[in-house]
């Protein structure tokens, strides 16, 4: 586990993991939930037999809530008991949503709790080598659509502005004629990502269907793997959304989404370093003699100017 991981409860990633879990391994979910600290006094073959399982079982669930064993889940239930994390801090703190009256400290808290949690869970949880193998077809690539609705869509744009600075032949669409058009006339040396929280957006579906079945290398960016959208791609990255506070409009999820698009664009002007570096410094070039000097600076050399037109009457 990195120290990042170690940052947010066992609860956490068992909210975040559940939806994608399969039927075998939520009923390992459920006991944790009703009772958190049972693999405190459980062995796994004891927890198995409660859940319904087998102890094979209770190892993938936690291999795919972060723990590379049972017994490393044990010791991260016990740091959570440690800390104090129970389900009640958890609704109260976190996975909550807000009323009229709440106090502003109690708002900007769990505003930043939230947000902390989202990207917390999404660095544990993204697939590095999917990401990297992702961001490579991305170098190599023709062309790349980035399809995004609503909120996504302000990602998709964020997504086609940064990697366009970097001489990625890119383009995002948000609406589904446009969208569907551009997919309609991509091929197997192009790569195409769409980008939903929660994975059943209809239009972002249909334009990365077109586009898989035009011969493009399709990527979903979701909250959900069980998702049709994530089904659907060929590679899928995580990007994580705790139950939200103010769901549709929930800001932490875009975070998380700005997250994972940001990995892929260090790691693809990683493997493209000098194209890279040379585009960057063109750019920067370009738009710096429209940048107005600093005040402060200005301001100094005001002052140097007024001391040394006081000089000649302080002579006199």
């Amino acid at each position: 586990m990195t120290e990042t991981a170690k940052t947010f409860s066992v609860l956490d990633r068992i909210v975040t993991c559940q939806s994608r879990m399969p039927t075998s391994v939520a009923k390992i979910a459920a006991v944790l939930i009703e009772d958190p600290r049972a693999p405190l006094t459980l062995s796994i073959t004891a927890l198995a037999k409660r859940a319904g399982t087998s102890a094979a079982t209770v190892t993938r669930f936690s291999r795919m809530i972060g723990y590379a064993s049972f017994s490393d889940l044990r010791v991260g239930v016990a740091e959570d008991v440690g800390r104090g994390r129970s389900k009640a801090a958890w609704i109260a703190d976190i996975s909550r949503s807000f009323g009229p009256n709440d106090p502003p400290e109690e708002i900007c808290n769990a505003l930043f709790n939230t947000h902390m949690l989202s990207l917390q869970t999404t660095a544990s949880l993204i697939d590095l080598p999917t990401a990297l193998r992702v961001a490579k077809m991305v170098v190599q690539s023709r062309h790349l659509d980035v399809y995004g609705v609503g909120g996504s869509a302000l990602t998709a744009q964020e997504a086609e502005a940064r990697l366009y600075r970097i001489g990625v032949g890119v383009h995002a669409w948000s609406e589904i004629h446009d969208g569907l058009t551009s997919a309609a006339i991509l091929d197997q040396q192009c790569v195409a990502i769409a980008i939903s929280n929660t994975g059943h957006t209809e239009e972002t579906i249909q334009m990365l269907t077109v586009a898989k079945a035009a011969g493009a290398h399709t990527v979903a960016i979701t909250a959900n793997s069980d998702s049709p959208l994530a089904k659907l791609a060929h590679d899928t990255l995580i990007a994580a959304s705790p139950n939200g506070y103010l769901q549709p409009a929930d800001l932490s999820a875009r975070h998380s989404q700005l997250f994972v698009v940001d990995l892929l664009y260090v790691l693809i002007a990683q493997l493209a370093y000098d194209r890279t570096a040379r585009l960057l410094a063109a750019s920067a070039a370009a738009v710096a003699p429209r940048r107005r000097p600093i005040r402060r600076a200005a301001s100094s050399m005001s002052a140097a100017h007024r001391v040394a037109a006081e000089r000649p009457k302080e002579a006199s």
